[in-house]
């Protein structure tokens, strides 16, 4: 059966300031992870999921976005005259996979506002939010799985995990019932509290899919510091009105915004490439050895 979801939206408007100084001239979106943009990655999964009506919430100064997924006919050209017609399947690729939209942000006021843009788009159906910066392994099917939990139960649905006490403040925190294996319903959430006040140690990761009402509560959000809107606010308004579930999974995600993570993701997805794999090996060898004084 097809999911009533169709549409995602991907916030990509935030100003990179953890990668630093690259960002100043270069979209956080468009670092590559091993040869793709991370943007990429995100319009990916989405395709895979069915999801081919893509909305992205950019602001100023993303322009290459809208390039990346558009056809460039000079470089196609050069490339069929080249004989080189993997590298042109992939580059055409990118441009089939999905209907790719755009708007912007005008303000940077918080991921519950950059949602709150979406609304002209997606209209009065569900959809999909993914977080330009969280990089999902294409094996994980967290978001093939969040959809098949909103077809069985009809509410909004939250991808969770469990983190460390220590790592809790810098995530959304859920308290919880349990529905079924691997799937729970949240009765709260707490936007980066402290270990100690935590109403769990599952944390809210990038991917969400929302009925349409979650754009009044973002409505109804108070600003906080610096006058954003957060998301977390108004997921807690809509589960006081209608349920909202959590899809918990354990594996699969890479923060694309943290150096450490980001250095991991380009790692760990090389040595899953048959040609990068053995070159990369060695590397990686003789810089532990070296690490080691062996």
């Amino acid at each position: 059966m097809a999911s009533v979801v169709r549409k995602a939206v991907v916030p990509a408007a935030g100003l990179g300031t953890r990668f630093l100084p690259v960002t100043k001239s270069l979209p956080k979106e468009m670092l590559p992870i091993v040869d793709k943009p991370s943007i990429q990655y995100v319009v990916e999964e989405a395709a895979r999921a069915g999801l081919r009506d893509v909305l992205l919430i950019t602001s100023r100064g993303k322009a290459s976005l809208a390039d990346h997924f558009d056809r460039a006919p000079e470089l196609e050209e050069h490339l069929a005259a080249a004989g080189k017609s993997e590298d042109l399947e992939a580059i055409q690729a990118i441009a089939d996979m999905a209907q790719v939209h755009y708007v912007r942000q005008q303000e940077p006021k918080g991921l519950g506002h950059a949602v709150g843009v979406a609304r002209g788009h997606v209209g009065d159906e569900p959809f999909a939010v993914l977080l330009g910066d969280d990089i999902m392994h294409e094996r994980s099917g967290v978001l093939k799985g969040m959809l098949a939990a909103f077809e069985r139960h009809g509410g909004s649905v939250v991808a969770l995990k469990t983190v460390e006490p220590a790592e809790i403040s810098s995530y959304g925190a859920a308290r919880v019932e349990p529905v079924e294996p691997g799937l729970v319903r949240m009765r709260e959430v707490v936007e980066k509290p402290k270990p100690e006040e935590a109403p769990s140690d599952l944390a809210l990761m990038g991917r969400y899919v929302f009925t349409p009402q979650i754009f009044d509560a973002i409505d109804r959000v108070k600003p906080g510091k610096g006058g954003e809107l957060q998301l977390t606010d108004a997921i807690g308004l809509l589960l006081e009105e209608q349920p909202v579930y959590g899809y918990v999974f354990s594996w699969g995600r890479y923060d694309a915004g943290n150096r450490l993570d980001y250095l991991r993701a380009n790692i760990e997805l090389a040595l899953e490439r048959p040609e990068l794999r053995p070159g990369l090996r060695r590397i990686l060898n003789d810089l532990v050895a070296r690490d080691e004084g062996v």
